[in-house]
């Protein structure tokens, strides 16, 4: 392993940029299985919004393959 790739590593570990992204996806996550508990008429949306969301993970995912 070479000094640039260890140096890539900890600057890669230690940038947060997107750290507040990921928190604002799980308040979002959260809230929606909130509201699908509690108004169960709106199951069916959030399943297929939750099934998109998914998808494009996946596929996102597997693009620098």
């Amino acid at each position: 392993m070479s000094i640039k790739n260890v140096f890539l590593k900890v600057k890669t570990l230690r940038d947060t940029r997107g750290q507040d992204l990921v928190e604002y996806a799980l308040m979002a996550g959260f809230v929606a299985t909130a509201a699908g508990a509690i108004m169960p008429g709106i199951e069916r949306s959030l399943d297929h919004i939750f099934d998109l969301v998914r998808n494009l993970m996946r596929t996102a995912s597997t693009q620098g393959d």
